[in-house]
């Protein structure tokens, strides 16, 4: 046996060397052939890790024509083809020679080609943010001066159109920067912004437009232009030339024949202005960026009437509960959507009414809470009751200490100040949730002024504090019982725990567990509503009462009040609420005399 296989390996063993003779040959065969024999192979590179030349690569391809480049092939390279595309890739760290001219020249050559050739992501070119098409050219506003005045930021709220300011607004901006007003306030601001804009602006600048987004401006995209050079449009005779008004308006006429392409638009606050640049057929436009609604019966009420077949479109999956006296529901339909964090709901259909709060809402469902009944004696409010249903909504926000902000909107006897008055005294004086009130208002009078009152800062508020004082009178009347002593003892302790504060010295203070009332807040405007709100310190409730059908202050209108801004940017917030009242309970009188005049 070991004979037979002695024979068989000495048999095997010539073919197995033939083999291994013939795979070495294999393996050595591309070093043995010459350059005559021009195979498509490259030198081997003499050192490690350098770049193979340009001679080279061109020298092994020319056996093989290179297929033409096209935008199919750039776009999704092959391995193979980004191996001879981008030689630059090579590591060069270990090289010991540098990079000669002709191999720089083939990288950037090759780095063109690609730069040519391979198609730009849209998503990653930058494109300016315009609303108006392409191919129409972009508005030219100039602005009158009370707009700046009345807005300096409104330099910045023409989105991609252009802003231009002649050189009388500049000279009326001057002459009210003087002084403590909030139109002085204004003018200065406008001129710092003015200032930051042309920093470091050379004169060629000036007159090719300096862009609005130079401070930060996330919303500007066009430019600002000024006035030059002098403009001798003449304007029709019966104009006075001296006056400002006349002179912005020739300023229009002029660049209307300067741009005939583009349209020009003159933007004022002044009536007047606007009419006579319309008799003059000169465009002419009011200052609405300001307006928080264009239309205030659009303004948020805070209230929703459910329809009579709510509960038959909501009732499946409903889930309900009792929790600190009161009723919960979680409800789902199509309803739920609309619907807003602290909005009251009400249902008076043929079953059981329903009233009751939105206090979550977790995608489409929502948590309902049925209201405390204010209208009932047992809980009345500092012997005050509701006498309808949005008072009763009214007081289930100011007695609940988890909303930090109210406002209540309604005419003249609707109860507004009443009701805040008597939660104030109630969680002052007996929960003890808040030590004192405070009272304030905006000093705008409806007649004429009758000059400088005499007095501390409270003297000279009181007479501003009629309301209070008559809203007070009602609530000593509701004890009976106690007597013509008590009440006077209980009048001077509500006294030392009501304080009545300016407005002109609010700046700065932090009022920390206080009952804050902002009287008459439709008279003021965004800017002075947050100094006012921004005053709150911890555990401190903030109510803001008015009435946006009369306002007192220039130039505001019940879709620029400070009222309508903070109803309409507090809305859906978990800590904050809203109620329209309706109704008036002051008298019959005062109802019909609200509804004829």
């Amino acid at each position: 046996m070991q004979d037979a296989l002695a024979v068989g390996l000495f048999a095997f063993l010539p073919a197995a060397l033939c083999l291994s003779q013939l795979c070495l040959s294999l393996l050595y065969l591309p070093l043995q052939l010459t350059q005559d024999e021009k195979m498509p192979l490259p030198k081997l590179p003499t050192k490690p890790a350098a770049l193979l030349s340009a001679a080279a690569i061109e020298e092994a391809n020319k056996s093989k024509p290179r297929p033409r480049a096209s935008f199919k092939s750039a776009s999704k390279p092959t391995e193979k083809q980004a191996v001879k595309t981008f030689p630059a890739a090579v590591d060069t760290t270990h090289a010991h020679a540098t990079p000669s001219a002709k191999q720089s020249e083939s990288r950037s050559a090759a780095s063109t080609l690609l730069s040519v050739v391979a198609p730009t992501s849209s998503a990653n070119r930058p494109e300016p943010k315009r609303k108006t098409p392409s191919n129409e050219p972009t508005k030219l506003f100039v602005l009158d001066t009370n707009v700046l005045m009345h807005d300096p930021s409104s330099l910045f709220r023409f989105e991609e159109h252009d802003v231009y300011l002649p050189m009388m607004t500049l000279e009326e901006l001057d002459n009210h920067k003087k002084g403590m007003s909030e139109v002085a306030r204004n003018a200065r601001q406008v001129s710092r912004s003015l200032d930051g804009l042309i920093a470091n602006t050379k004169d060629d600048d000036i007159e090719l437009g300096i862009a609005l987004d130079k401070l930060g401006s996330k919303d500007a995209h066009g430019k600002l232009f000024f006035q030059t050079h002098a403009v001798s449009q003449a304007l029709p005779s019966g104009l006075p030339v001296g006056k400002a008004d006349n002179q912005i308006l020739g300023v229009v006429r002029a660049l209307q024949e300067a741009h005939p392409s583009r349209q020009v638009v003159l933007v004022s606050k002044d009536i007047n202005m606007r009419i006579k640049a319309r008799a003059l057929d000169l465009p002419a436009e009011d200052y609405f960026n300001d307006q928080v609604l264009e239309d205030t019966d659009l303004l948020y009420s805070g209230i929703r009437q459910l329809p009579t077949d709510f509960w038959d479109r909501h009732s499946k999956g409903v889930e309900s509960w009792q929790q600190g006296g009161a009723t919960w529901y979680r409800i789902s339909g199509p309803l739920v959507s609309s619907m807003l964090v602290n909005e009251f709901v009400f249902f008076e259909g043929d079953g059981a009414p329903l009233y009751a709060q939105v206090k979550e809402i977790n995608g489409k469902t929502a948590v309902l809470k049925t209201l405390r009944d204010y209208t009932h004696a047992k809980n009345a409010v500092w012997g005050i009751t509701a006498r309808n249903r949005e008072q009763n909504f009214a007081l289930n926000l100011l007695m609940n200490p988890d909303c930090d902000f109210v406002t209540l909107l309604g005419q003249a006897g609707t109860g507004k100040t009443l009701l805040a008055l008597a939660a104030g005294l109630t969680q002052v004086l007996e929960t003890k949730t808040y030590t004192e009130i405070i009272v304030t208002r905006v000093t705008v009078p409806v007649g004429e002024d009758i000059g400088f009152l005499p007095g501390t800062e409270e003297e000279k508020m009181s007479p501003w504090m009629g309301a209070f004082d008559d809203n007070l009178d009602v609530l000593n009347k509701t004890d009976d019982s106690a007597g013509d002593w008590g009440r006077a003892a209980t009048q001077d302790l509500i006294r030392s725990r009501i304080k009545i504060k300016s407005l002109n010295f609010m700046r700065g203070r932090t009022f920390i567990n206080k009952f804050l009332i902002i009287d008459e807040a439709q008279n003021l405007t965004p800017k002075q509503m947050k100094t006012l709100i921004t005053r709150a310190g911890p555990g401190t409730k903030v109510i803001c009462l008015g009435n946006i059908a009369q306002i007192d202050t220039p130039y505001l209108t019940e879709g620029s009040s400070g009222l309508t801004y903070v109803v309409d940017r507090f809305k859906g917030w978990t800590h904050s609420g809203h109620v329209t009242l309706q109704r008036g309970e002051r008298s019959r009188l005062a109802d019909h005399a609200a509804e004829v005049l």
